[in-house]
């Protein structure tokens, strides 16, 4: 089986270029390569925008038609909603009972989100709880990869934290000692003797070629059964069972496109490319962005390196191009315009499969809604199995 990938956005509304070149091109690529679930974070829109709520459901499907326009597809990964999955919900509630209050107050972005968002009230327990949040997103779908940025290793941390401490409070199955000793008297004696001598060396002295020995025994021994086998894991290791799973952080390269003015990419700032601007918003913005302040007249040379633009070569020339780039402006062989109007024709370039595969949406919305409606259902058979076996290593299914 493949492994299992899941990474989600929280619903602006239209994406711009930055979330296409910083996020979306690697879920495309993901979704060949790994079992790819991808969520609408609507509740996590909630966090900071809870009193408003009416541009949401706009926003979501959106979203979700850039994602598609970008090159998503429905039959190679899963596209759902996370408020229409309410085991997400109870998952983080239960997470919640025994996360330690300090390893919420301590995530990098707590304190800093609160600093660059002073004109919104984030006093409040959604916000603060809203790591705990996305660790139930990724737990719940047992998600072995999360495709983030450097910035948000913190919070794939505080998941695998979150994971970790479960299994440890629940992981141990009553009557524990006695269902080893069933499941380690299948063994002909002579093995379960060398089990014991290499747990022994594990547990003592942190053998690893002891460990790999024995796990290997027990993964091909015909005389136990799946059950078996992850509960002589779990006794090996001095652990218990593995209910949820911990991901590791995929770490993805930080887009490499600016925003129009040289600043991050993003439409607070009024300095972004939308993944559908229409050409002439698009010319527009491209021929206004700023360049070198030394370049006041058409013979003054200039620094490709104190240039906007020069970013955007790096994105979307070649080399031949970025030579004929950098020379012309060293030297005022060529005008700001001539430097700009390459970059024109990339992006639209880019766009114009994006634009094709979103007009089938854009025409017929219910389209949309009916992939979400099924990357949904098929989402929560695999939440609400993942409940099953957090329920009944907590004791709730009564």
């Amino acid at each position: 089986m493949k492994e299992r990938v899941l990474s989600g956005m929280r619903p602006t509304g239209a994406l711009h270029l930055g979330h296409y070149h910083g996020a979306l091109k690697n879920w495309v690529r993901l979704q060949s390569e790994m079992d790819c679930f991808y969520f609408v974070a609507d509740w996590h829109a909630l966090t900071t925008h809870y009193e408003n709520r009416e541009v949401i459901e706009k926003n979501v499907y959106e979203m979700v038609i850039d994602w598609l326009a970008a090159g998503l597809d429905p039959n190679a990964c899963t596209i759902f909603l996370q408020s229409r999955i309410p085991e997400h919900a109870e998952l983080f509630t239960l997470l919640a009972m025994g996360t330690p209050l300090g390893w919420l107050e301590r995530v990098p972005t707590y304190k800093d989100q609160q600093e660059k968002l002073k004109d919104k009230d984030l006093a409040t327990y959604g916000f603060l709880g809203y790591p705990l949040l996305q660790a139930a997103d990724i737990l719940i779908y047992k998600a072995k990869h999360v495709p983030v940025g450097e910035d948000q290793a913190s919070h794939v941390e505080l998941t695998r934290e979150a994971a970790r401490r479960f299994n440890h409070l629940y992981g141990r199955e009553i009557n524990a000692e006695e269902k080893v000793q069933a499941s380690l008297a299948k063994l002909p004696k002579d093995s379960v003797k060398r089990f014991e001598k290499a747990r022994k060396a594990y547990q003592e002295t942190g053998d690893a070629k002891a460990m790999e020995g024995a796990l290997g025994y027990i993964a091909s021994a015909p005389e136990l059964d799946e059950q078996d086998r992850e509960r002589l894991g779990g006794y090996f290791k001095g652990t218990g069972k593995v209910i949820l799973t911990e991901p590791h952080a995929l770490y993805t390269q930080a887009s490499k496109l600016p925003g129009l003015d040289g600043a991050k990419m993003s439409k607070s700032y009024n300095n972004s490319i939308a993944i559908r601007e229409d050409r002439a918003t698009l010319e527009h913005k491209v021929k206004r962005m700023p360049t070198d302040p030394a370049r006041q007249k058409r013979t003054d040379v200039g620094d490709p390196d104190k240039c906007p633009v020069w970013q955007f070569h790096l994105v979307y020339s070649d080399e031949g191009q970025r030579q004929w780039v950098s020379q012309g402006c060293k030297t005022a062989g060529i005008g700001c315009l001539d430097c700009k109007q390459p970059i024109i024709e990339a992006i639209l370039r880019e766009q114009q499969p994006m634009l094709e595969r979103a007009e089938p949406y854009i025409t017929n919305p219910k389209i949309v809604r009916d992939i979400v409606d099924a990357g949904t259902e098929k989402a929560r058979i695999t939440a609400r199995e993942t409940m099953q076996d957090v329920r009944s290593a907590m004791g709730l299914n009564y």
